[in-house]
């Protein structure tokens, strides 16, 4: 097999499952995989979220790790996060997920995890993404498949046992996306006392993402409302991302649950090197309330693997992003939707969503543009003199953002200023352009 291009993207292996991503893909992935993955015999947990196409592709993957001399252990559907949470717990190996996240049924991925709970670094992915290329010489011992049991128990006492919070009588709306979330979430807030109302639980293979969690708020903001609920959280489809909504149907952002948690942590003496890692997308409201607050902010590229290089760099425990990949290092290494979420939980004590302030948000809109190549945007000069021009005019009331997504056929359009209209009207601009110019 010979990929004519580079397989590992921002957040591993993505692609159409059964055409892009196949199993004879995955079975490669993981046959190089377990051979460069340091051990004599690497042991790796495989998770997966609930697409039609996992249980295909989950199997692929494990027959290659065996066949490269690994043993697979399957633990089935788990959020993303509890791979990286179980390989330190179980003193494994690495950890693999087949996932594609917040993407639509048809597309599933690929990443992987090492030993200490991070994803791998550039120069590993690029040993594997080699040894892709080649069918290389056969192992001279070829390793087991089992299953794991017990890993969604394991998962939920890690989140547990980590957040002692009494969380009784507190009545919570969670929206697991009918996706990887669909048992954990659940199982921890009612572990804590809460009665939990939840929706996005009955995934049918095809329906993650549909309508539906983290990008689709306003279903956990019906569900919130007619139950009751003084707060509701809504996942990704892999569980490493979450929103809130407030008891009057508010959506709460990456950026505001960051700031509320940057906040009461800075308080309370619970914030490492008093500083915060976020985003270029990160909204300009949050860098004046952190400004406020004596709490320094790093910016890095969009990512989470940024954000988390970027806090282990400096020493610093809290980071995040405005789509909801909220790490908190006292925690775990990355990115995992319920434990921020059992955070702002902590950090809201026995107040209420609906009172919290936060920041003060710049009207921001973000529009995304399909088109046939995102890496042609690098050299869409007409596009760049554009996006110079609505800076310029902008003069420091404002910004534009444009780039491509790092997972999808897409570039994304984004533009702060100071009302709603100028933000459309200059998104609007930008967006007629980059179709012209690209789609």
């Amino acid at each position: 097999m010979t990929p004519k291009t580079k397989l590992f993207g921002t957040d591993g292996v993505r692609g159409i499952a059964g055409t892009e991503l196949t199993a004879e893909l995955a079975l490669a992935l993981g046959r190089a995989a377990a051979r460069e993955i340091p051990g004599e015999r690497p042991q790796v947990l495989i998770v997966r979220d609930t697409r039609e196409s996992g249980p295909m592709l989950e199997a692929a993957l494990a027959a290659g790790v065996a066949e490269g001399g690994g043993d697979a252990l399957i633990a089935g559907v788990l959020p993303t996060p509890a791979a990286s949470a179980l390989v330190r717990r179980l003193g494994l190996d690495a950890g693999a997920v087949v996932s594609a996240s917040h993407n639509p049924w048809q597309h599933n991925g690929i990443k992987f995890f090492g030993p200490d709970g991070r994803k791998l670094d550039d120069d590993l992915e690029g040993r594997i993404e080699g040894h892709v290329a080649e069918s290389g010489a056969p192992s001279p011992e070829v390793g087991r498949v089992r299953r794991l049991h017990g890993s969604l128990d394991d998962y939920v006492r890690e989140l547990t046992s980590k957040f002692r919070i009494d969380l009784s009588g507190r009545r919570v709306a969670l929206d697991c996306a009918n996706g990887a979330t669909y048992r954990a979430a659940p199982l921890v807030f009612e572990r804590l006392g809460a009665t939990a109302v939840v929706i996005g639980d009955e995934p049918d293979g095809r329906n993650i993402n549909e309508g539906s969690g983290s990008t689709h708020p306003a279903a956990l903001a019906s569900a919130t409302a007619d139950s009751g609920a003084e707060i509701g959280f809504a996942f990704d489809g892999d569980g490493d991302r979450v929103i809130a909504v407030d008891a009057e149907g508010t959506v709460r952002d990456g950026d505001e649950l960051i700031a509320l948690c940057a906040s009461h942590l800075s308080r309370s003496g619970g914030l490492e090197g008093s500083g915060v890692a976020v985003t270029v997308m990160t909204n300009y409201g949050f860098h004046d309330a952190m400004r406020e607050a004596g709490i320094e902010v790093a910016t890095t590229p969009v990512g989470d693997r940024h954000v988390a290089a970027e806090l282990q760099s400096r020493g610093w425990s809290l980071g995040g992003e405005q789509s909801g990949h909220i790490i908190w290092t006292d925690y775990g290494p990355t990115g995992d939707g319920i434990a921020a979420a059992l955070l702002v939980m902590s950090a809201l004590g026995d107040a209420k969503l609906a009172g919290a302030v936060p920041m003060r948000k710049l009207p921001q809109v973000l529009e995304n543009v399909e088109i046939a190549d995102r890496s042609a945007i690098a050299e869409a000069d007409a596009v760049w003199e554009a996006v110079d021009r609505e800076n310029a005019a902008l003069d420091g009331r404002g910004r534009v953002l444009v780039r491509p997504s790092g997972t999808e056929p897409l570039v994304r359009v984004m533009v702060e200023a100071p009302s709603s209209d100028e933000c459309s009207e200059i998104c609007q601009r930008l967006v007629a352009i980059v179709r012209q110019e690209l789609a």
